[in-house]
């Protein structure tokens, strides 16, 4: 049992709390570029005596933040729609084929993470550029005879976001379903229920947990991407990762930086342990309902 607190705090807790304390700084024009305000646990207590907390109150006053913050949040939520919608089909097919075909399938599925993320991305832009890859197959098929122009637009960003993080929603899912009993869905149709019932009844509830592991698993990195919308993305898709970026290598401001990323591992944060806290409970009313 120890072993799992002692990840937690050293990768989780101890990382949290220096960045908390480079939030809690002054911006200073030196190496490292900021000013502690606390050395110490004496020091410490000076410091909450009189605490400052200035940067994340710019972060509220200041739109170009929390507007920041809601387009990440809409941004990963329909990544993680997107992603969801195209990827349930495809691993409720990857676990109702046949035993010798799934290893096949699931290698083209993980397939892409043998290239570079950065390549698979540049991709993206010579086939969604204007006159480019997607603009000549639509052209040769007589479907368009104009530029979509769809770089440098939120479309873009949503597609190479999906397709980037598509194997993390296919995967969970994927090894739910291929677990699941047949006999149960037999058992069903037996009793007169129409494939469409028996789906909605039987296979989507027993995949539960299955959607809940790829939605964690898309939406957290999603909202913090920054290389995804910052090439195919145009000046009107600033995420809070691209803030962020800006934050601590353009403007060397550690202590604001430090500010946004202690506010968003906050919001990641919060949901999910108010997710995990009803998955615990919903497990023990089944505990205790067997």
């Amino acid at each position: 049992m120890a072993v799992p607190y002692l990840w937690l705090g050293l990768f989780f807790l101890a990382p949290f709390v220096m960045v908390l304390r480079i939030a809690l700084s002054d911006a200073a024009t030196a190496l490292p570029p900021y000013a502690p305000h606390f050395e110490g646990f004496a020091a410490l207590r000076d410091f909450l005596a009189g605490l400052d907390l200035e940067n994340f109150g710019l972060i509220l006053e200041d739109p170009l933040y929390w507007q920041s913050y809601l387009y990440s949040l809409r941004i990963a939520a329909l990544t993680t729609l997107i992603a969801l919608a195209i990827g349930y089909p495809l691993a409720y097919a990857m676990a109702s084929a046949p035993a010798r075909w799934r290893a096949i399938l699931l290698v083209l599925v993980i397939l892409p993470f043998w290239t570079s993320f950065l390549i698979r991305v540049y991709a993206w832009i010579g086939i969604l550029r204007p006159e480019g890859l997607l603009d000549m197959a639509l052209a040769a098929l007589g479907l368009s005879d104009q530029p979509l122009r769809l770089l440098n637009t939120e479309a873009a960003v949503l597609i190479g976001m999906v397709y980037s993080y598509m194997p993390f929603m296919v995967l969970p899912l994927y090894a739910t379903l291929e677990k699941l009993d047949r006999s149960l869905l037999e058992a069903a149709a037996d009793l007169g229920a129409t494939p469409l019932r028996a789906f909605l009844t039987v296979t989507l509830p027993l995949s539960l947990s299955g959607i809940l592991a790829g939605s964690a698993l898309v939406f957290i990195p999603a909202i913090g991407e920054f290389v995804i919308p910052d090439l195919l993305g145009g000046p009107d898709t600033t995420m809070i990762g691209k803030v962020l970026w800006t934050e601590f290598f353009s403007n060397r401001d550690w202590p604001l930086a430090s500010a946004v990323a202690v506010v968003l591992l906050v919001v990641l944060v919060l949901p999910l342990a108010l997710l995990q806290r009803a998955r615990l409970a919903r497990a023990g009313e089944a505990g205790g309902a067997a």
